[in-house]
């Protein structure tokens, strides 16, 4: 008798594991959704922003920026000074296109997929980082530690899906879903940048970060990002996310 009440304590363990593991699979992607959902949640979005790129010395550069938005999966970043990056421009579409305009060649290239971990212009966003696209759908999450303030999460990219990053681990507010901090690992799973949303405020109805910084570890360099001003549901016009447009110089 003791050893049948011994085997039925241990099934109904590994039940409870079992039936644990799968509501925090759940969870995980109920918050990444709900995540995605917070971030994206304008219909569109203009700005105007400064990037501030910091050496390891602690020398900077300021760059002039507009980035515009529609939905979750449309976007485009245009440089507006100094006079050496004016112009430069990036554009993000639907089912992971992106194009990118340098004046000095006059062209637009679209970037390939091999690339598209490159650094955007000298920056420490990739072409990936800049792009808009949902979590929920290119990496499988699970959670690590629930805080008072924080679910904590670690995100792995789907079998489908090419990233330079093994894994991501991500603070995500308890109170709005924003997410506060993301870390970025390497293939070799070392930590490799560190993004992180400041002066997270309420627009309207939504939820914005009007400062963020990345910070390559490798490289001891930064791009600091500073909104100065934003515009939501202007009712954007499809016309400003197309190549003709890509190449329109201020």
């Amino acid at each position: 008798m003791q050893l049948q009440k011994l085997i039925t304590l241990i099934m109904v363990l590994i039940m409870s594991w079992t039936i644990s593991a799968a509501a925090q699979e759940v969870s995980a992607l109920d918050i990444v959704k709900k995540m995605d959902a917070v971030v994206n949640a304008p219909k569109d979005q203009e700005m105007s922003l400064t990037m501030i790129l910091i050496d390891k010395n602690g020398n900077e550069k300021q760059r002039k920026t507009e980035m515009y938005q529609k939905g979750d999966e449309t976007r485009l970043v245009r440089f507006l000074s100094p006079a050496d990056q004016k112009g430069i421009s990036f554009l993000s579409l639907p089912n992971d296109v992106m194009y990118l305009y340098l004046p000095a060649f006059r062209k637009i290239r679209r970037i390939a997929s091999h690339v598209k971990n490159e650094s955007f212009a000298g920056t420490d966003f990739s072409y990936d980082d800049m792009s808009s696209f949902k979590y929920a759908e290119e990496y499988n999450p699970k959670i690590l530690e629930t805080t008072d303030e924080f679910f904590i999460l670690e995100l792995t990219p789907k079998p489908a899906v090419k990233k330079d990053y093994s894994k991501l681990k991500i603070w995500v507010r308890k109170d709005n879903f924003y997410p506060a901090k993301i870390e970025h690992f390497d293939k070799g799973e070392k930590l490799w940048k560190v993004l992180e949303r400041r002066k997270i405020e309420k627009k309207g109805k939504y939820w914005v970060s009007m400062e963020m910084e990345m910070k390559d570890l490798k490289k001891s360099h930064s791009t600091k990002s500073v909104t100065e001003k934003i515009e939501l549901d202007t009712g954007l016009s499809g016309k400003v996310f197309t190549k003709r447009n890509l190449k329109k110089v201020k």
